[in-house]
């Protein structure tokens, strides 16, 4: 097992990201997956107005995990973090989640999301998947004139935790999701397979699963008008923003549309907010997605500016 820390940015506060627990092909994969997402929180954290900077942490797991290994390998990675002394501070992310936040906590005091009845706010899926939904309020009233979704194609790509909940908070679309895990299949929604889910002819394509997925090979086959997701890291390079606005797709920037995880944690645990004040503060999404994309049309730029969210 190896565990890897990517710090980022300390410049405005201490660094905060999640840690991330899954295989890898090569070790080569995890360094450049940990620093993306390191780089990603920085803007995420920027974009949001919150005074920290942005890391990331991973565990490699090359291997079948007994739950007495497991432990082993998170206590030796809660080390790992005090090392970096509080400039960096975890949190759940792929492969992990509150459980784990706990055993870390035995060994550091830098770790946020423990299970709600430790004190902690629990998984971050609820707020990341309403900050998803504020960003898709926002960008339909600037692409369709209408905040409403009703009646609309929208192909959901990754149905976990978050991507289920964006498909239950769209009332009244016309809902297709995929995954790579078939269990998660319903007859609530359609269903296609992963490979075709950027084919699919639709009015939203709501990126939820890993990061990558947007390269110029996969802009040239979407038929859709509108590109809102939580999966981070979302294009292959900075380039392909420009094919998507060269083609007429309107994309609101990962870091800005799956900030709420972030936002929410760090007003309950760091600012000591209640539940619906921190809630609030994940609406204000919408306003900063509505900022982001009306100057973005009125400077005509292909490049994505970073907007302070203000709350």
């Amino acid at each position: 097992m190896t565990t890897m820390v990517a710090l980022h940015s300390t410049e405005a506060g201490p660094a905060v990201g999640g840690c991330r627990m899954k295989p890898y092909a090569q070790i080569g994969d995890a360094i450049t997956d940990v620093l993306r997402l390191s780089k990603a929180m920085t803007q995420k954290c920027e974009a949001a107005g919150i005074p920290h900077g942005g890391a990331k942490s991973v565990i490699v797991a090359d291997r079948e995990l007994t739950p007495e290994r497991r432990r082993a390998v998170l206590l030796d990675h809660a080390d790992l973090i005090n090392e970096f002394g509080g400039a960096y501070r975890a949190g759940p992310d792929v492969g992990t989640g509150p459980a784990d936040m706990l055993v870390l906590r035995e060994l550091t005091p830098h770790a946020y999301c423990l299970p709600e009845e430790h004190g902690g706010t629990g998984s971050s899926s609820g707020p990341t998947a309403r900050g998803v939904l504020a960003a898709l309020k926002a960008a339909a009233r600037h692409t369709f004139g209408t905040p409403d979704l009703t009646g609309r194609k929208v192909v959901i790509s990754g149905f976990g935790s978050v991507g289920e909940l964006i498909a239950r908070g769209l009332d009244g679309a016309d809902i297709t999701v995929s995954d790579l895990d078939e269990s998660r299949r319903t007859d609530e929604f359609g269903w296609v397979h992963p490979d075709e889910a950027y084919e699919v002819k639709a009015d939203v394509l709501v990126p939820a699963a890993v990061g990558g997925v947007l390269s110029p090979e996969t802009v040239a086959r979407l038929d859709v008008r509108l590109v809102v997701g939580p999966a981070n890291n979302q294009l292959t390079d900075d380039g392909v923003a420009a094919l998507l606005e060269e083609r007429g797709i309107v994309w609101v920037p990962d870091h800005v549309a799956s900030a709420g995880g972030v936002i929410y944690t760090l007003a309950r645990e760091d600012d000591g907010v209640d539940h619906e004040t921190a809630l609030k503060r994940v609406d204000g999404i919408e306003a900063t997605v509505e900022r982001l994309l009306a100057r973005q049309r009125d400077d005509s730029r292909t490049s994505v500016p970073v907007v302070n969210m203000g709350i």
